[in-house]
């Protein structure tokens, strides 16, 4: 008989992983789906991009490479820090990752023991708990209310630390709710960090360049350079290059952390794909023009998709400044039911009621610590988003019965 490793009980299977799978489960059987589920752009890489790929494999850049990245990306990184951020980092403490999701593993399983304590503010990416867990660390969850504009307060962090806390998770801009933290906001949490020198920060800043309006990106090592020998800050070039595939991320922090990430990267995949990194020193050093273009394409779905979803009786979200995604609110229908009778009682029943009266997939607020929210995309075309918010309405329409009286989340 197998025998799997009890670590593996403490962690789910991604939810938007799994969603999307099963959106393309029920394609493959005739279902006619329609998923606003993916965290990738629907843009097409850069052409310049591809080109530099094509290149590589032409020059013979197919073999392994350093465990921690290139030495050409990582200077290509270091010149994006510092043009960027204002942030100074030599090659040894820059780590190039099979996208951030491992860097942000690597972190985690280098510095988390057992029972140490991990902060993360809800609405939360789905993987950082779970990465907690495996580390045996204990995610602790900081309630961020949509009346914070989903934002971690000073008050609120200062409460959740504790002897135990390790690391403190900033998404910004922050999936699933697209908050995106101001520099006073930042140097607010700064301070309260300031008093406890045991807590480290990991930024991950995917989504640094999808902010909209006149929304200015800032980071923690950028604005509390103080902090930068506690920070690591993480990134990648997936959502603002159109790179999902390619699978490159990158952190920069400490060298005693980032050797320690590397020595742990040595034992599990290596360096990462040649190809690919060469690839990611086009991005970062090439035409920077299609960011604008998308982010403009970006900001006409985000403001077409509020409006709307605002527009449908029991379901409210405010424009979020930055990532590509919109939570909305659905506890005003909570306690409604379905034509077949199945009560509404949380986001997993409105979305999977989505599902299967109008073939539209959607992700559960629970899956990010809200289950008074669900996330959709609009990474996808106008016409799609546009059927989307009918199926939507569609979906409102069919339901029945009294709502329970809740206040919006």
């Amino acid at each position: 008989m197998l025998h799997i490793a009890p670590r593996l009980n403490r962690i789910k299977p991604s939810p938007s992983s799994m969603a999307g799978q099963r959106a393309r489960e029920l394609r493959a059987m005739g279902r006619d789906i329609l998923g606003l589920t993916a965290g990738e752009p629907d843009f097409e890489t850069p052409g310049h991009i591809k080109e530099a790929a094509i290149r590589a494999m032409a020059d013979g850049q197919t073999r392994y490479t350093d465990v921690g990245g290139t030495p050409v990306l990582k200077e290509a990184i270091a010149g994006k820090f510092l043009n960027e951020n204002g942030l100074a980092y030599t090659p040894g403490e820059i780590i190039v990752g099979t996208g951030a999701k491992q860097v942000i593993f690597n972190a985690l399983m280098c510095t988390v023991a057992a029972g140490d304590e991990v902060i993360v503010p809800a609405p939360y990416w789905v993987s950082y708990p779970d990465i907690a867990l495996l580390a045996g660390g204990v995610p602790v969850f900081v309630d961020c209310p949509a009346a914070s504009g989903f934002k971690l307060q000073p008050a609120d962090l200062e409460r959740a630390i504790t002897g135990k806390t390790r690391w403190l998770m900033l998404n910004s801009p922050n999936n699933p709710s697209g908050a995106t933290y101001t520099r006073a906001e930042l140097q607010a949490l700064a301070e309260v960090l300031r008093r406890h020198p045991q807590v480290w920060v990991l930024t991950d800043d995917i989504y640094e360049h999808l902010i909209y309006g006149d929304v200015e990106f800032a980071t923690m090592a950028q604005i509390a350079p103080d902090l930068k020998d506690r920070t690591l800050t993480v990134n990648g070039v997936s959502k603002a290059y159109a790179m999902t595939g390619w699978r490159i991320g990158y952190g920069a922090g400490p060298s005693a952390l980032v050797k320690a990430m590397v020595k742990l990267q040595s034992q599990s995949t290596s360096g990462p794909n040649s190809i690919a990194q060469a690839a990611a020193v086009a991005a970062l050093t090439g035409p920077q023009d299609t960011i604008a273009s998308n982010q403009r394409e970006y900001e006409k779905r985000r403001d077409m998709v509020v409006a709307s979803l605002n527009a449908i009786d029991g379901i409210h979200c405010a424009a979020p400044d930055g990532a590509f995604y919109i939570f909305a609110s659905c506890s005003a229908l909570f306690g409604l039911r379905t034509r077949t009778g199945v009560a509404i009682e949380s986001s997993d029943d409105w979305v999977m009621h989505l599902l299967d009266s109008q073939d539209l997939a959607a992700l559960q607020g629970s899956a990010y610590g809200v289950p008074t929210h669900f996330r959709i995309s609009f990474a996808a075309s106008t016409e799609q988003l546009l059927e989307g918010c009918r199926r939507i309405a569609r979906a409102r329409d069919e339901l029945t019965g009294q709502a329970i009286n809740q206040e919006l989340q």
